[in-house]
């Protein structure tokens, strides 16, 4: 297992279970990447720390339930990402139905999220891969 900086996909240790678990909100830099790791509920999850719409910080924005998906809302313009799966959601009107009703949409995935294991009181990190999401601009 390699050390949250050194380069490659991990897994990488980000930390112990019980320090994030107390700080809820913890940046690291895992294989190169600034990550944030978030304790939400009793779930880990981790995601690139620079919002895909402008690259604000995530590290400082609100957890909210949003259509019973945990959320992270980005400080600086509001933009609301799943922290499952990455995808940007807004309100929008489903037409699909009659009348139409306000409900949330998905934008796609946007921000890129990262496996989270735990082993022994440690807590590691592993990059995804795959096709190109906004937040790898930041």
């Amino acid at each position: 297992m390699e050390e949250g900086g050194q380069p490659g996909k991990g897994p990488h240790l980000v930390g112990k279970k019980d320090d994030l678990i107390k700080a809820k909100n913890t940046v690291v830099t895992a294989g190169g990447r600034d990550l944030l790791v978030v304790h939400h509920q009793g779930v880990f999850y981790a995601l690139d720390c620079y919002c895909y719409h402008s690259g604000g910080s995530l590290q400082n924005g609100d957890i909210e339930e949003i259509g019973s998906r945990p959320c992270i809302i980005c400080p600086k313009h509001k933009y609301k990402i799943s922290l499952a799966d990455g995808e940007g959601l807004y309100k929008g009107t489903d037409t699909t139905v009659t009348p139409p009703v306000t409900t949330w949409l998905t934008k796609g995935v946007k921000q890129r999220v990262h496996a989270v294991t735990e082993a022994d009181g440690d807590v590691y990190v592993t990059l995804s891969e795959g096709d190109w999401v906004e937040s790898d601009f930041y």
